[in-house]
């Protein structure tokens, strides 16, 4: 798996689990009609995380497996969904035998995969007709204080930091590019918010990988800064994201 990934999440799981997003109830309906997911169907969360979308799979009826090649990660998930199966692997090497799913979906993971090996791996697993979904929340800098927090964490400087992709990839133009067996995906946006005090933004903006894994000197400058953009906020107030999901099932 990325190195960026593996030094980043294993060491501030818990801190990812505490300051991450849920997924919003409409982009979650829409990714579940659109990979027909309910009763009957078994559904892989890969790069499952600390189960932020496996929660709300759980209740759909849907046989769910998990795979996280993060121990730190796949600790946290274990704890919160104890029944859960979950295996180690990463979307290039998938434990699963050919034409085992019906559905694999990925929340915000698909960018740290190599796409046209990942998309291969993930359809080689699906039964006819499975599907694949993808889901994120993306910070939304058209607000101006958000645009400001993401200078303050040097989102732009992200090769700098070994992330292979941005988040606000469209995937549909990018699997449209790429060599794979899933073709029109279908793609939904929505708006989202996440309730936030000064403390939960410092240790959302930490659980970024390049940053969970930067010294103490560079968080200290973050945690700085951050405060400092908040600190005539109210004690509460909203971080709001775009939420993006994206389908498409086997031809």
């Amino acid at each position: 798996m990325h190195e960026a990934a593996q030094q980043g999440f294993d060491g501030s799981a818990a801190t990812y689990e505490k300051a991450r997003p849920t997924y919003p109830q409409d982009a979650f309906e829409a990714l579940t009609r659109g990979c027909g997911i309910g009763p009957g169907r078994t559904v892989l969360d890969l790069a499952a995380g600390t189960g932020k979308l496996t929660r709300l799979l759980m209740p759909t009826g849907a046989t769910v497996l998990a795979a996280e090649p993060v121990g730190g990660m796949r600790a946290q998930l274990v704890a919160a969904l104890p029944d859960l199966p979950v295996v180690a692997a990463t979307a290039e090497a998938l434990p699963f035998t050919d034409a085992s799913l019906d559905v694999v979906v990925v929340a915000q993971a698909f960018h740290w995969f190599d796409l046209e090996v990942a998309a291969a791996e993930i359809a080689r697993t699906l039964r006819p007709d499975g599907a694949l979904g993808l889901i994120w929340n993306e910070r939304d800098t058209r607000e101006p204080w958000v645009a400001e927090l993401s200078e303050i964490i040097r989102w732009d400087e992200r090769e700098r930091w070994e992330v292979p992709h941005t988040t606000e990839v469209d995937w549909t133009e990018a699997f449209a590019d790429a060599e794979t067996p899933f073709a029109g995906l279908q793609r939904f946006d929505t708006a989202h918010a996440q309730e936030m005090d000064a403390d939960l933004l410092v240790d959302r903006v930490l659980s970024t990988s390049y940053l969970a894994r930067s010294d103490q000197e560079v968080q200290d400058d973050v945690k700085a800064k951050v405060r400092d953009l908040v600190a005539d906020f109210p004690l509460t107030f909203e971080l709001p994201y775009v939420t993006v999901a994206y389908w498409a099932r086997l031809p």
